[in-house]
């Protein structure tokens, strides 16, 4: 009986789909951006035609108003939508708001979908997730930031958050605080639901980071804020998922962004090594087309295979969330890798355009210093590497061999 890679024509459809509408619609726009006025007219254009289109949320379920999409086909999309800067946005599935929706679609009552959730789903508004610190940073259950209760109606939260993404073009806030110090390790915290602007939440400043940044990076939610929490108030109907769930629901929501932000690295990626193959074919030097040199073609076959194997780790995590499977193991493995792909590729590219990848001319320099990012954010390497070590040791003293934290189950 034959493994079968074959995808369903309904995923490969949508898949051609999203792709035509990047290459036709969201990389032109790109070059339309200019500004804060220009930047609001394209998105609200792009923003139309996507949902007249029918592509919008894609792994919000229909009834919610999104396309309803499994892991196997929102894998191919996001496989897509990361080639193009407004491709995510365009189909209101920007992180962070994409995996802070389906918290609150998971996790959130009914008052909160209507309240909080619909005008998310709707592009009204925006929502940015306040977990780390910079006291705990990989740590979430260092976390010193507290909510005390207030008689029956509302919690007071006081303390500091540390590089809350998109904040600072954030309609919402999910703030994670210590509810109950004296219980176990994970279910201390708690996550309320906060609406921006508040006096109790104050954004300090977009902290200064080594990615290239322009008139618009705030503006389109690329900036990490510093936050100052003081005496919050928040009201006891804004709570998400009862007390003492904040860290299980937050391991669940960055688990997803792992994902996603490996499946744009391979668009990415995917772009980069394209823009590469297409300038080695059109440059002589000393007398020989560039691309038939075989120093230029293993550069080449590198990233291709890197990116062979990224797509494939995708791949087989979208077949087991489909089945309902456990996934943390590859989770971790493919957020390290696919960090490092992404950066190898776009590294190569950059060599291989010369002094023109070094500039902005190309977004290749801007990519590059974004992605760097990509091995800290979601838990540093280190920390997944830690994980999937101690799991290889586990399974080995439980079984006398490895296979099952190493792929084995896939033969």
């Amino acid at each position: 009986m034959a493994i079968d890679f074959e995808i369903p024509d309904e995923a490969k459809e949508v898949r051609a789909r999203v792709r035509k509408w990047v290459h036709d619609e969201c990389i032109p726009a790109e070059k339309r951006i200019k500004d804060k006025e220009s930047y609001k007219t394209v998105l609200a254009e792009l923003r139309t035609k996507a949902r007249a289109q029918g592509l919008w949320c894609p792994f919000i379920p229909k009834e919610y108003g999104g396309m309803g999409l499994g892991p196997l086909a929102n894998a191919l999309v996001q496989m897509e939508l990361g080639e193009s800067y407004v491709g995510a946005l365009s189909m209101n599935s920007q992180g962070p708001d994409d995996a802070t929706m389906l918290t609150i679609l998971t996790h959130g009552t009914e008052d909160q979908k209507e309240r909080f959730l619909k005008p998310l789903l709707n592009g009204e508004k925006r929502v940015c997730y306040s977990m780390t610190e910079k006291a705990a940073g990989a740590d979430a259950t260092g976390m010193q930031t507290r909510a005390v209760k207030d008689g029956n109606e509302n919690y007071v939260l006081n303390g500091e958050k540390w590089f809350s993404s998109a904040a600072s073009a954030a309609d919402l806030a999910l703030v994670m605080a210590m509810t109950d110090p004296e219980a176990p390790r994970h279910q201390r915290y708690s996550t309320f639901i906060v609406e921006l602007p508040n006096p109790g939440y104050r954004i300090k400043r977009d902290i200064p980071t080594m990615a290239l940044e322009g008139p618009l990076s705030h503006i389109m939610g690329g900036g990490h804020a510093e936050i100052e929490i003081k005496d919050l108030k928040v009201p006891a109907e804004n709570l998400l998922g009862g007390e003492g769930n904040g860290f299980n629901m937050g391991q669940h929501r960055l688990a997803y962004g792992r994902l996603r932000h490996g499946m744009h690295n391979i668009a990415m990626a995917q772009r980069a090594l394209d823009m590469a193959a297409g300038r080695v074919t059109s440059r002589e030097t000393f007398g020989k087309p560039l691309h038939e040199r075989q120093a230029v073609q293993f550069m080449l076959a590198e990233c291709a295979t890197q990116l062979y194997i990224g797509r494939l780790m995708l791949m087989h995590i979208a077949y087991k969330a489909e089945k309902g499977l456990d996934l943390r193991q590859e989770n971790s493995m493919a957020k390290v890798y696919l960090a490092h792909m992404v950066h190898h590729v776009v590294d190569t590219a950059i060599q291989l355009h010369g002094a023109l990848g070094y500039s902005q001319d190309t977004p290749l320099a801007r990519w590059y210093t974004q992605i760097r990012s990509q091995r800290l954010v979601d838990g540093p390497d280190e920390v997944h590497r830690w994980t999937v070590g101690r799991n290889v040791i586990k399974a080995f003293q439980q079984h006398g061999t490895t296979a099952s934290m190493a792929g084995g189950d896939l033969v």
